[in-house]
């Protein structure tokens, strides 16, 4: 089989997303065309209200197209019912936020093992899973701490160890360096392209930051909820 006969893994054909109506109608997306093929890492940039927002929601079946089709590995996932889409997010994607969103009266343990307790899973294999994610992100010696008794680059591990303890296919990560300082967002960056490239983890990353954009192999800009353009990053190429 070809290179051009491959199915990407996730796919926008002609996708527009309005929000209102009538002369309060906004185009936040407007017909974009997007494919991102596994074990990629992508990194979204555009000024604010550019559309790499929406575009992340829509990548992360948080919210569906206006018109258009949204396929992941082939089919068409943006049509489907809210419950079904959540099904998605839950076996197939992780999420990494600018603001960790991990509750702050549980062990980082217990914050990794959240995506599992919605799967059902037992407590045993939760805590072994758990313990793994967090050796995976370089935190074992820290798994019965609270966020409050992390650095903020902990913090973000933690984050990442619940993000990768399901083994998702997809990592969306929205602004994952955003509340930190530099040399804690190099280290951060770096366990990123680790994930990337041992274990083969898809990865679409927002960023406003040119320098952590670098770490992807390719770059896409929203201008107007379009797609500017779409490019290799010289060091990967």
């Amino acid at each position: 089989m070809s290179p051009a006969a491959v199915s990407p893994l996730i796919e926008l054909r002609g996708v527009t997303r309005v929000f209102g109506s009538g002369a309060a109608a906004v185009r936040a997306l407007d017909g974009v065309d997007l494919r991102i093929d596994a074990g990629e890492f992508v990194a979204i940039m555009g000024p604010s209200g550019s559309g790499k927002s929406t575009a992340m929601n829509i990548l992360g079946c948080l919210d569906a197209p206006s018109e258009g089709d949204h396929f992941f590995h082939g089919r068409e996932v943006g049509r489907l019912p809210h419950d079904q889409r959540t099904l998605v997010r839950r076996y197939f994607l992780g999420f990494v936020f600018q603001g960790f969103n991990l509750l702050s009266r549980t062990t980082a343990l217990e914050n990794v093992e959240l995506p599992l307790i919605y799967r059902g899973t037992s407590a045993s294999e939760r805590r072994r899973l758990a313990t793994r994610a967090l050796d995976q992100v370089g935190l074992s010696h820290r798994e019965h701490h609270t966020p409050s008794e992390l650095s903020g680059g902990q913090q973000q591990r933690v984050a990442i160890a619940r993000a990768i303890v399901t083994a998702p296919e997809v990592l969306l990560a929205d602004e994952p360096t955003g509340n930190l300082d530099t040399r804690t967002s190099v280290e951060i960056m770096e366990l990123m392209t680790t994930l990337n490239r041992e274990q083969g983890i898809t990865i679409v990353m927002v960023t406003h930051e040119t320098d952590i954009a670098a770490y992807a192999r390719r770059t896409i800009r929203f201008v107007d909820g379009r797609i500017e353009h779409d490019t290799l990053n010289r060091e990967h190429v």
